[in-house]
């Protein structure tokens, strides 16, 4: 049968899944007649053809139970990869359509005068010529590789000294240095006397059969590892991520004392189950002259190498900011150091300053959305100074902006996906539309929780920061 699709039919679709079930259940209730019609000939005669047939069922029933086992891997298909795992490992190529059903030879030893008869498909199993001679039961170990050589050796002797059948495996190379597995199947032929006069067996060429089975074997322990290895990789990330952050289920209070303060709370919402952390923070961060320093951001990708990248540029920016240096330069320093990191990445960040002696807030942008500002029950976002994101280009320049907040005033700064499904404008209006909420809100924390209830904390596509800050009476 040719294995390629004719131009004018249709290539056939695979079955669906209870077509398989059904398959299965045929399989298995054949299998049972199989075995019934078996058990009724073992009392028959011995002769050759006798035993030609029973040995037949018990080959029907290997098959049979290979057909069954390959329709089990059809119903339930490859296990899954954890999501940012990344693409499966290459499989071996599976065997052409059809080479899983076997070439199957008989043979027969005669004891008493040491003669071997062999059918023709043997021959063309183990690549002999058959004009040769069939080879005797001293001459086949010549054929095996010499690890299996003990295997067949037993499987013999047990049958021609206890009478056990033979079933076992063993590889053989012909002669074209081709190994091939077989699988033989034997039982002794006793004389009138119930000494053994000869041994009749029947050979299977099941090399297809196990190299199918080794790679589906082989592609589940690689999933398995790659599996183990992304779990490991997310509890990492999520190690580092609580390492660097700010408690994000209370609040604070910046700076402690004096007029101005800040209430800031602040929340990291994951993303779903199955997904590797992302590079995600907030910050909020009482400086030594006194200011406050309020950032969040996001470094594209996901898992340990990423959260270790926004383990390096929060550290900077809290660093620098110690320093006294200003969101726009700060902004600059931070694409430089992203620019000469080993592993190229690019990230999005806002960087506020707040002065609560003045209640000035200083910030710049690198690509990310603005800093929301609510005020008597109304919200808007603030005009964006210059950036463009972090890692784009090594010479970029960032504007500065500069606003004085009044009592009362609260400021929303957050990642993108802080809103499922939502983007840019869309994004923009549902968060402003929660101005009333934010009105009515007594403090910062009470702001975070209504963002959480309306736009939900788990089965996120993406992860998401969002930080409060509220401006005191």
């Amino acid at each position: 049968m040719p294995s390629h699709v004719s131009a004018d039919r249709p290539a056939a679709q695979p079955p669906g899944r209870g077509s398989v079930e059904a398959l299965i259940s045929q399989t298995r209730r054949l299998k049972g007649d199989v075995d019934a019609v078996r058990r009724d000939n073992r009392s028959s005669g011995s002769d050759s053809e006798e035993r030609w047939q029973r040995a037949l069922y018990d080959l029907a029933l290997h098959q049979l139970n290979d057909l069954d086992e390959h329709l089990a891997q059809l119903r339930d298909g490859p296990a899954p990869l954890p999501a940012g795992v990344g693409a499966a490992p290459a499989r071996p190529a599976p065997p052409a359509p059809g080479s899983l059903l076997s070439r199957v030879g008989s043979a027969e030893w005669n004891l008493l005068t040491d003669e071997a008869s062999w059918s023709g498909e043997l021959y063309r199993i183990l690549g002999r010529d058959p004009a040769a001679a069939a080879l005797t039961l001293d001459e086949m170990p010549a054929l095996v590789l010499d690890e299996d050589r003990p295997r067949l050796t037993a499987m013999v002797t047990d049958c021609l000294v206890d009478a056990k059948p033979i079933d076992g495996e063993f590889r053989v190379q012909r002669p074209d240095g081709n190994v091939r597995t077989v699988h033989m199947m034997g039982e002794p032929v006793l004389d009138g006397d119930g000494s053994t006069a000869s041994m009749w067996a029947v050979l299977r060429d099941v090399s297809e059969l196990r190299l199918s089975q080794r790679t589906v074997r082989e592609t589940r322990d690689t999933m398995q590892r790659h599996r183990r290895r992304a779990e490991t990789e997310q509890r990492l990330a999520v190690e580092l991520q609580e390492a660097v952050l700010p408690p994000g289920r209370g609040a604070l209070r910046l700076p402690c004392r004096g007029p101005g303060t800040l209430d800031v709370a602040a929340r990291h919402l994951p993303s779903g189950a199955g997904t590797l952390l992302g590079g995600d923070w907030y910050d909020a961060l009482e400086l030594p002259d006194g200011d406050t320093l309020l950032s969040v951001g996001d470094l594209t990708g996901h898992g340990v190498a990423v959260a270790s990248g926004m383990t390096m540029l929060l550290g900077a920016v809290r660093g620098m900011a110690m320093t006294g240096t200003g969101p726009g330069q700060l902004m600059s320093l931070l694409n430089r150091l992203l620019d000469a990191t080993v592993q190229p990445a690019l990230g999005s960040a806002v960087c506020c300053r707040y002065r609560p002696a003045t209640r000035t807030l200083s910030w710049a942008q690198a690509g990310h959305p603005a800093p929301l500002l609510f005020r008597g029950g109304t919200g808007r976002a603030l005009s964006a100074p210059e950036g463009v994101l972090l890692g784009v280009t090594s010479g970029a320049g960032y504007g500065q902006a500069e606003v004085t907040l009044e009592p009362g005033d609260l400021l929303l700064l957050h990642t993108d996906g802080l809103v499922p499904g939502h983007s840019g404008a869309d994004s923009l209006g549902a968060l402003l539309g929660l101005a009333p909420r934010f009105g009515a809100a007594r403090t910062a924390q009470d702001c975070v929780r209504a963002v959480v209830e309306e736009f939900g904390e788990s089965e996120r596509e993406d992860e998401a920061c969002v930080l409060v800050a509220k401006v005191g009476e």
